[in-house]
């Protein structure tokens, strides 16, 4: 498609479309394109209002910087900074691909203000680092009172989680034959954002935990055998985990360990994750390793993961001269006389 091969004017509902359907060689996840529509159609809606039009007959070329800036000051007004910035880079992407088709001459987001967002600070789980032992321990014990138990499964999901500090649909997406390798040196394929894939390694007690999940699966359904190509986790009808599924397991879980004090506003799934990477840190993982274990694009959120153990920091103020002079003075500090 290009400016010289379609007619002008173009309605934006029409490039807007076209737009998503082009998002499919990104690879996205539905949720991920379902949020770009509801963005792209949000402030569209606030755009046509302030051109006094309908959505419908609100074309590309009327998109100038002025009404998509008005657009947004109307859009941001009872949103947060995180819900602005999403729509501005959802809207960044679509103005670009029309400047791309020719269907525009630059890209109006220039002139809208970007909110300044703090940097996300990591959410694990709360307390001493014991909550997740607290966690496994109790699951295993069969601590989760559901109407149709399964311990083997819930304990699978959890540990993978744990273990490999995997993203929601990154875990939904495993497959049997995700998981290869000899044993004692197993790893897991995972597909993640952008399509993009790697190799996490699974130690013998996850490995186990896998073999005894598999035959509680097949005995607890009467299979003889499960094909490569069956999803890994399924839920107590043997159909494939869904997302609202694996919220609910670990929302569940959480619950009934005890432990649904210590997860952090916002999370869910993810604080597993946030669990795993500041467990790492603190124990000395770098930056560069976390970012190749979470699948991050950039070393940056790596270094977020550190910051917030202050490893570093403890271990700069550990040379401070003051503690070699109080360590001298032992136990009862001195105890001489004011003066």
């Amino acid at each position: 498609m290009s400016g010289g091969d379609r007619p002008v004017p173009v309605g934006l509902s029409e490039v807007v479309a076209e737009f998503l359907s082009a998002l499919r060689t990104k690879k996205l996840s539905s949720h991920t394109v379902a949020g770009y529509r509801r963005d792209l159609e949000l402030v569209a809606g606030l755009a046509a209002a302030a051109a006094g039009v309908g959505v419908a007959d609100l074309e590309v070329r009327s998109l100038s910087g002025r009404l998509v800036r008005t657009a947004f000051a109307e859009f941001s007004g009872p949103r947060s900074p995180a819900s602005v910035n999403r729509a501005w880079s959802a809207w960044n992407q679509f103005l670009s691909f029309c400047v791309a088709e020719g269907l525009l001459e630059g890209n109006p987001m220039a002139a809208v203000p970007r909110p300044k967002q703090p940097a996300k600070a990591p959410k694990p789980l709360l307390g001493d680092g014991s909550a997740s032992a607290t966690l496994l321990e109790r699951i295993a014990a069969g601590a989760r009172r559901a109407r149709d138990p399964w311990v083997e499964r819930d304990l699978v999901v959890l540990a993978l989680a744990l273990v490999t500090g995997m993203r929601s649909a990154e875990l939904l997406g495993l497959t049997l034959g995700s998981i290869g390798g000899s044993p004692g040196d197993r790893r897991i394929q995972v597909v993640g954002k952008g399509g993009r894939s790697r190799s996490l390694p699974i130690e013998a007690p996850v490995e186990r935990l896998v073999e005894r999940y598999l035959h509680s699966r097949m005995v607890r359904f009467g299979l003889s055998a499960l094909p490569r190509s069956a999803a890994l986790l399924v839920d107590t009808g043997n159909e494939p985990l869904r997302r609202g599924g694996l919220q609910y397991l670990v929302r569940q879980c959480y619950r009934h360990a005890g432990v649904h004090d210590r997860v952090q506003r916002g999370t869910l799934v993810h604080a597993l994750r946030h669990e795993f990477a500041t467990r790492l840190a603190e124990r000395g993982a770098s930056a560069h390793e976390l970012m190749e274990l979470l699948g991050h694009s950039s070393i940056v959120t790596g270094q977020a993961y550190i910051a917030s153990t202050a490893r570093e920091v403890r271990r700069a103020a550990q040379g401070n001269p003051a503690y070699g002079v109080l360590e001298r003075l032992g136990p009862e500090g001195g105890g001489g006389a004011a003066g």
